[in-house]
């Protein structure tokens, strides 16, 4: 028998309420997947370019080295990485992405292979890679474990992973708790910012790495105004579009005063703009 609490439930019972408590991760991928094709990421992700630059001088990338690029997006870390003349393969589950990322490097003149590919199923053999990345991509997978633990494989012995992690404590992680307050997340999904903690990181990567390396970084959003920022995310940022399109009107308008007073919690400009910055946690794995 099984005891939960003062009640004593028999194996078939127990096993019932287990299966009702564990998250359906197909259907909540599908959802994040509907979420990340919707608006335009690129129009935001664009503006992240500097924390790909950032990541690839802290994993130390040298030329010839074999580069993935993990939940790529529009291509920071890919493009970061083939500057280095890293050879570079740039994944996404967002097709629309990877051609936005492939127009980027071609405009550059930069060699990139770009292959649609599921980050918690990574199509490449054990230890293919030298050096692995995402930068705020990977975070938002729907089973953590899994994908981290893909990271891992395809990484070689010696080789790095480097990611760029939102914190829960950060301007976005504080955004994502407050679109949560308003449309709630599907039963059993964990938050994406529990990826940029450092305990968290150590569970889902320690087992198999020699070294970890995690610094707090900040980036800096920078916007016309306050309004500006809420105007383009409404748009173009999967989540925040998806969050205001299930609410109604008084629900809409709800979500934007709360938006646009964590905005003004965080905001240093003092001329109208929006100056915000916004930590995220850096991290490289050295793999055993």
């Amino acid at each position: 028998m099984t005891s939960i609490g003062s009640e004593t439930m028999n194996p078939a019972t127990a096993a019932a309420v287990t299966m009702a408590a564990a998250p359906d991760l197909v259907a909540l991928k599908t959802k994040q997947q509907a979420t990340w094709s919707s608006g335009d990421y690129a129009v935001v992700g664009t503006t992240l370019q500097i924390v790909g630059e950032c990541l690839a001088e802290a994993m130390d990338l040298r030329s010839g080295q074999s580069v993935l690029d993990v939940a790529a997006g529009n291509g920071n870390a890919t493009l970061a990485a083939a500057r280095r003349w890293c050879d570079v393969t740039s994944t996404d589950y967002v097709d629309a992405l990877l051609m936005q990322g492939r127009k980027r490097a071609e405009a550059e003149g930069l060699s990139v292979m770009f292959q649609t590919a599921d980050a918690e199923d990574l199509p490449f053999a054990d230890g293919t890679f030298d050096a692995v990345m995402s930068t705020f991509g990977v975070m938002f997978t729907a089973d953590h474990d899994r994908a981290a633990s893909e990271l891992m494989r395809v990484c070689r012995p010696g080789g790095k992973v480097g990611m760029a992690n939102w914190t829960p404590d950060g301007f976005i992680g504080q955004m994502f708790k407050v679109i949560g307050k308003h449309v709630s997340p599907p039963p059993g999904a964990k938050s994406p910012a529990l990826w940029g903690t450092r305990a968290r990181i150590d569970e889902m990567c320690g087992g198999e790495a020699s070294a970890i390396a995690a610094e707090t970084r900040t980036f800096v959003f920078r916007y016309r105004s306050p309004q500006h920022f809420l105007d383009v995310f409404r748009r173009f940022y999967g989540p925040m579009l998806k969050a205001f399109g299930a609410l109604d009107e008084a629900g809409q308008m709800a979500l934007a005063k709360d938006i646009t007073d964590l905005i003004a919690r965080f905001n240093k400009a003092d001329d109208g703009t929006m100056v915000v910055p916004s930590d995220y946690l850096e991290i490289v794995v050295t793999k055993r």
